[in-house]
């Protein structure tokens, strides 16, 4: 009787510290996960808060940078922005910019094509493009390559509703001592630009 009660005894009391362990290692496993996870999440709206407010000079100088135009001008739901204008080494001037299109339907830029013979194969594009010194009373138009394709954006497929496309055009660049041009495109009121030199 003695020997069963004692077994009885110590198996209960096996039973015991099983349970008690068990539920030890239950509570560290979770405390402990709880706040690796707690610490995590807490530091990382800190670190990231620390870094936006260290970052501030790395992220905001990029949108005024976007949204820089040295000129723009609109027509007929459509909006053409002027961003850069530099003098290339090579003699050119090189005009960068966007076009939206805030018209209800696709834009082709079809009224922007070129009069000239050559440059009619261009469709839609910048190849009516051009740059007016008044200083010195001439009229630059786009430079094309041999086979007569301007050096210009052509506008493929036209642009959506709403969307922007990025666009480039190159030009004779007239002399060194003109600082200032107008950009004329058909159908779109002329843009004072100032010229930056390349570098």
């Amino acid at each position: 009787m003695n020997t069963r009660r004692t077994m009885v005894a110590a198996r209960r009391a096996m039973t015991a510290v099983a349970i008690t362990t068990g539920l030890v290692l239950t509570v560290a496993g979770c405390g402990g996960g709880g706040d690796e996870g707690k610490s995590d999440k807490g530091s990382s709206p800190t670190a990231s808060a620390k870094k936006g407010d260290d970052g501030e000079d790395k992220g905001e100088p990029e949108a005024p940078e976007a949204d820089k135009a040295l000129a723009e001008v609109k027509s007929n739901g459509i909006t053409l922005t002027i961003t850069s204008v530099s003098r290339d080494e090579g003699g050119f001037l090189t005009i960068n910019g966007k076009v939206t299109n805030g018209t209800s339907g696709i834009w082709v830029g079809s009224e922007w094509r070129s009069d000239e013979n050559e440059l009619k194969k261009n469709g839609g594009s910048l190849a009516g493009a051009s740059i007016i010194d008044q200083q010195g009373k001439k009229k630059y138009l786009v430079l094309r390559d041999t086979m007569g394709r301007c050096l210009c954006t052509k506008f493929e497929g036209g642009i959506n509703e709403s969307q922007s496309v990025d666009w480039y055009a190159q030009f004779p660049a007239p002399p060194e001592g003109t600082s200032k041009v107008e950009f004329q495109v058909p159908t779109m009121p002329p843009a004072p630009i100032e010229i930056s030199e390349g570098e």
